[in-house]
C-alpha cells in the first residue's frame, strides 16, 4: 500500500473527537475560573493588616527585672532596614522599568480571557474540520506525494552508490562547520572575525542587526547557510541525471524544505522575535495564536495568511478610483470606460484585456501608482474588462468563450460607443495569451465580421505564447497534478481561489509565506497595509473548463504555437499569422512568466516586434510609475533568435518603461480628437464584478 492509497481512506476522526471533548471541558474550566476572578475583581479589598514592625510587641512581653534598657528583642531586630543586615546578603535586584501598555495586558486579567478566546476559537475550527471530513471534495491531494518521495529516494540511493563522492561532500561541510565554529569562538573572545558565509544581498530573512551583532545567532545563521548551500548544491547536481522536469521538481521541493527550516522561522532561534516576547510579556505570542486563528477563520479551516491590513483598503474608495462607468456587461464581463481627463483625445481608443486569474485593478491601484489613469492622462480613451469572479454556473466556460464574451465582445461595443474602426489592444499576463489566439483567430476567418474594428497594435505584458519553458510554475502541473485539479474541479465546477493562491505563494515563499507567519505569528504584528499585496489576496476563482484547457493545451502540449495546433471556436489558429505591430515587455525576475519564455515570441509574428526588459517581477516590474523612479528597463532595436544575445546588445535606462510605451504608442494613436464624453453607464467604475470576493 502507498501513501497515496492510505490517503483515500476514511480519515478518523476518533481523536479529533477526543480532542474536542478536552478543548470543550477545558473551555467550561477556564470561564469557571474566569468567572471566579470577576467576582474576586468586584468584591471591595479586604482592610490592610496592620504591619508587624508597626506593632507595639515589647508591651507585650514580660515586664524585666532589671531596669537597664532592654535589648530589642529578636523580632524588631528582623525587622530592622535591609541596609543594617549583612551578614547574608541577598543579590541586588533592580527594580524593573514600568511595563509597556501590551505587557500590563497581559500580565492582567486579560490571560485568562485571550486563552479563553483562544480555546473558543479552536473548538469552532476542530468543528468545521470535522464536518468538512464528511464530503473530501475538498481534500483531494494536488499531486501524488509518493512520486516525489520516490524521486528523492532514487537521488539518495545514487548518492550511497558514491560514497567516495558522498565522504568528500561530508568532508567539505564539516569543514565549514569547523571554520564557523572557530569564528564563533574569536567572537566570543571579543575579537573579530571574518563571516564564513552570508546571505544573498536580496535575502531579508536576516536583516535585524542581532544576527550580525551577536555571535550566538551570527553561529546560527551561518550553519543554517552553509547547511542550505551544501543541500542545494549536492541535490542540484544529482538531480540533473533525472528527468528534466522531475529534477526541476526536486530542485524546487528543495528549496521549499529549506526555505521552511531557517532559523528566522522559529520564535527561539529568532533574536526579533525573542526580544518582543521578553518585552511583551509573551504577549505578542498570544496575539500571533490570534492572528493565525483569525486567518484560519477567513479561510473556512485553511490557513489564509494576512498580507495586508483588509481594513486599509476599498475597492471603489481608496482603490480602482479613476473616474468612468460601466458600458456593457454579459456573464462573463463587465466593459469600464473611463472619463477623459484632458482637452483633446486620441483618435484611435485603447482595451485593456487583464488577466481573471486576478482582477484587473492592479492596473489600476492608487491614484499614484495607476497604469490606467497615467493613460488617460496621456489623452488616451481607455477601455477596460473587469471579468466576473466564477462559481458553479461558469463551470462549463472555455478559453474560447473568454475570447468571444470577452475580447471580441469588447471590441464590438467599443466601435459601436466611440465610431471608430481601429483600436489598440493591451493583454496582461493570461489576457495576452487571449490577445495573441484573438489576433490569430481573426487571421484565421474567411472574412472578418463587419462590426469588429481592426486591431492597429497590441501590447502584451507578461504574456506567455510559448509554454515550453513555463518556470516554476510548471512543476505543479504533469498529468497526475492536472487529473486532481480536474478531479476537484468536478465537484466545485471550478478552481477555488484559495488554491491558487497558495500556489502563486509559494513560488517566492520566503517574500509571500515565511515573512508573514515571522511578522504576524511570531511577532503578533498586524500586517502593514500595502496595495499591491491587499490585491494579491484579493483573489479569483477559475472555471473548470476553461483551466483544464489551459493546463492541457497550453502548458502541458504548448499547442498554441504549433501552427493549427490549436482551435478557438472550432477555427484553427497560427501565431505566425499575426502581423499586427506588438510591443512585448518582459520583466527581468519573473517567476510567473520567466523574460526568456516571453522572449520566445519575438520570433513567431510576421509584423515587427519591440521588447522591452524591465527590472523587478510579474508585478512590480509592470506597476511602475516614472515617479517612482525604480527597477530601470532594457531595450533593443533588434531581435536575435535567443533572448541572452538580446540582453548582451541591450541598453539599460533608468526609471519607469510607461514613456518609453506611450512614445511607442504614439505611432497607432491617430490624431487628436474632442473628447469623448460617457453618454450612458450602467453603474459607476469599478463595478460590481471586481467587488465580489472569493476568499
Amino acid at each position: 500500500m502507498t501513501l497515496a492509497d492510505d490517503d483515500q481512506k476514511p480519515r478518523p476522526t476518533r481523536k479529533l473527537a477526543k480532542s474536542l471533548d478536552a478543548i470543550a471541558a477545558l473551555r467550561i474550566a477556564m470561564q469557571q475560573r474566569l468567572d471566579e476572578a470577576q467576582k474576586e475583581a468586584q468584591q471591595p479589598p479586604p482592610a490592610p493588616e496592620p504591619e508587624p514592625i508597626a506593632e507595639p510587641v515589647p508591651e507585650l512581653l514580660p515586664e524585666p527585672a532589671c531596669k537597664s534598657p532592654p535589648e530589642p528583642p529578636p523580632i524588631l531586630k528582623a525587622a530592622e532596614p535591609p541596609p543594617k543586615i549583612e551578614a547574608a546578603p541577598e543579590p541586588e535586584i533592580k527594580p524593573e522599568p514600568a511595563p509597556s501598555a501590551e505587557r500590563k495586558i497581559y500580565e492582567s486579567t486579560e490571560w485568562p480571557q485571550a486563552m479563553f478566546r483562544i480555546v473558543e476559537r479552536s473548538q469552532k475550527l476542530i468543528q468545521d474540520y470535522l464536518e468538512r471530513q464528511k464530503d473530501n471534495a475538498l481534500d483531494i491531494p494536488a499531486f501524488n506525494p509518493m512520486r516525489i518521495t520516490e524521486a528523492f529516494m532514487e537521488l539518495t540511493n545514487r548518492l550511497l552508490k558514491d560514497p567516495e563522492r558522498f565522504t568528500d561532500a561530508q568532508i567539505a561541510l564539516w569543514q565549514g562547520y569547523v571554520k564557523i565554529w572557530q569564528r564563533a569562538v574569536a567572537r566570543m573572545q571579543g575579537k573579530t572575525a571574518a563571516p564564513v558565509v552570508t546571505p544573498e544581498p536580496s535575502d531579508k530573512r536576516f536583516k535585524d542587526k542581532d544576527w550580525q551583532n551577536l555571535w550566538l545567532f551570527d553561529y546560527i545563521k551561518q550553519s543554517y547557510l552553509l547547511t542550505a548551500q551544501w543541500v542545494h548544491g549536492l541535490v542540484r547536481q544529482e538531480a540533473e541525471r533525472f528527468d528534466p522536469k522531475l529534477a526541476h521538481k526536486i530542485d524546487f521541493y528543495t528549496d521549499q524544505l529549506l526555505d521552511a527550516m531557517s532559523p528566522s522561522n522559529f520564535w527561539m532561534t529568532n533574536p526579533e522575535v525573542l526580544r518582543a516576547t521578553l518585552e511583551s510579556g509573551g504577549g505578542n505570542l498570544i496575539k500571533g495564536f490570534e492572528h493565525l486563528l483569525e486567518d484560519l477563520e477567513r479561510g473556512h479551516g485553511r490557513l489564509h495568511i494576512s498580507m495586508s491590513d483588509p481594513r486599509a483598503f476599498k475597492v471603489g474608495e481608496n482603490l480602482a478610483t479613476t473616474p468612468g462607468k460601466v458600458i456593457y456587461q454579459n456573464h462573463l464581463m463587465q466593459l469600464i470606460q473611463y472619463a477623459p481627463l484632458t482637452e483633446n483625445v486620441h483618435q484611435v481608443p485603447i482595451l485593456i484585456i487583464p488577466p481573471w486569474i486576478n482582477k484587473y485593478y492592479i492596473l489600476d491601484l492608487r491614484e499614484k501608482n495607476s497604469l490606467i489613469r497615467y493613460l488617460v492622462e496621456q489623452g488616451h480613451t481607455v477601455f477596460c474588462i473587469s471579468w466576473v469572479n466564477p462559481d458553479e454556473r461558469h463551470a462549463k466556460v472555455n478559453f474560447d468563450d473568454y475570447m468571444s464574451d470577452g475580447t471580441l465582445a469588447a471590441m464590438r461595443e467599443i466601435g459601436r460607443t466611440t465610431g471608430e474602426k481601429d483600436i489598440n489592444i493591451i493583454g496582461y499576463c493570461i489576457g495576452g495569451t487571449l490577445l495573441a489566439a484573438s489576433l490569430a483567430y481573426l487571421n484565421a476567418l474567411p472574412e472578418k465580421p463587419s462590426d469588429l474594428p481592426s486591431v492597429k497594435s497590441a501590447t502584451y505584458l507578461v504574456a506567455l505564447t510559448d509554454f515550453a519553458e513555463a518556470g516554476d510554475l510548471s512543476v505543479f502541473i504533469d498529468e497526475d497534478q492536472v487529473a486532481a485539479i480536474e478531479a476537484r474541479m468536478t465537484k466545485q465546477g471550478y478552481l477555488d481561489a484559495a488554491s491558487m493562491a497558495m500556489t502563486f505563494n509559494f513560488l517566492r515563499a520566503n517574500d509571500l509565506v515565511w515573512s508573514f507567519v515571522i511578522n504576524n505569528y511570531l511577532l503578533g504584528r498586524e500586517p502593514f497595509p500595502f496595495d499591491i499585496l491587499y490585491w494579491n489576496s484579493d483573489s479569483t476563482n477559475l472555471p473548470a473548463a476553461m483551466q483544464s484547457f489551459y493546463l492541457r493545451k497550453m502548458y502541458m502540449e504548448n499547442k498554441l504555437v504549433e501552427p493549427n495546433g490549436l482551435s478557438m471556436k472550432g477555427v484553427p489558429v497560427d501565431l505566425h499569422s499575426i502581423d499586427t505591430p506588438s510591443f512585448m515587455l518582459a520583466t527581468r525576475e519573473d517567476h510567473i512568466a520567466p523574460w526568456r519564455s516571453t522572449y520566445a515570441a519575438t520570433q513567431l509574428y510576421r509584423g515587427p516586434v519591440k521588447f522591452v526588459l524591465s527590472g523587478s517581477g510579474h508585478i512590480a516590474g509592470v506597476v511602475n510609475p516614472p515617479a517612482a523612479q525604480k527597477y530601470g528597463y532594457w531595450t533593443n532595436d533588434t531581435n536575435p533568435p535567443q533572448a541572452d544575445d538580446w540582453f548582451k546588445g541591450a541598453r539599460e535606462h533608468k526609471g519607469s518603461w510607461w514613456p518609453e510605451w506611450v512614445k511607442w504608442l504614439a505611432q497607432y494613436a491617430g490624431e487628436g480628437v474632442p473628447v469623448r464624453d460617457i453618454k450612458d453607464g450602467l453603474e459607476n467604475a469599478p463595478g460590481s464584478y471586481v467587488r465580489v470576493r472569493a476568499v
